[in-house]
């Protein structure tokens, strides 16, 4: 048997999977710790924006560091106001919006805490996997001794770094291929 070609994963975010825009707020009214937007924008392999066919889908701690979910042990104590979880299209031009906290520092392996980070999930037509990745904050002191950061090579470091803003907010390009295409983690 010859193995067919696979099929391609077709524009349907928009209305399969996004139709909720209320996914873009992690932070709710009285959530704790510094408010910030998260900007993406996402980038195919010629360096052009991926049009609107896209979906961002992120996943982080509180400001303190505890992840609103039963699997945390210290999700019991986690903000009530924030959620953690987020999920939008990009617009034709390739971009979204979070409104959301900076995270907290979270344990890590063997004792050691990660720096503040928001895991991010990329979904878009062509890909048959989604890729995972992992959004630092450009100048944080904590990301030279992060145990997950310290495993990219140094020169591929910069793909992981959100950029600061006016207006608290941080500008996060993501690559899919090429040049500086953005560190995806194999999970």
């Amino acid at each position: 048997m010859t193995p067919s070609g696979s099929q391609t994963v077709g524009p349907f975010f928009n209305f399969g999977l996004t139709a909720n825009a209320a996914l873009g707020t992690l932070a709710g009214p009285g959530a704790r710790g510094k408010r910030i937007r998260l900007r993406f924008r996402v980038f195919d392999g010629t360096g052009a924006p991926s049009p609107g066919d896209a979906m961002i889908e992120l996943w982080q701690a509180d400001a303190e560091g505890r992840y609103p979910h039963a699997e945390d042990p210290q999700g019991a104590q986690a903000d009530p106001h924030f959620q953690g979880f987020g999920r939008l299209e990009t617009s034709p031009e390739g971009v979204c919006e979070f409104e959301t906290v900076k995270p907290g520092r979270v344990p890590g392996p063997g004792g050691t805490s990660q720096a503040p980070h928001v895991n991010v999930i990329v979904f878009a037509r062509g890909l048959l996997r989604h890729l995972h990745t992992r959004l630092y904050f450009a100048g944080d002191a904590a990301n030279e001794h992060d145990p997950v950061l310290n495993l990219v090579p140094a020169a591929r470091r910069a793909t992981l770094l959100a950029a600061p803003g006016e207006d608290n907010v941080w500008q996060f390009d993501i690559r899919l291929q090429g040049g500086h295409e953005t560190v995806f983690f194999d999970l």
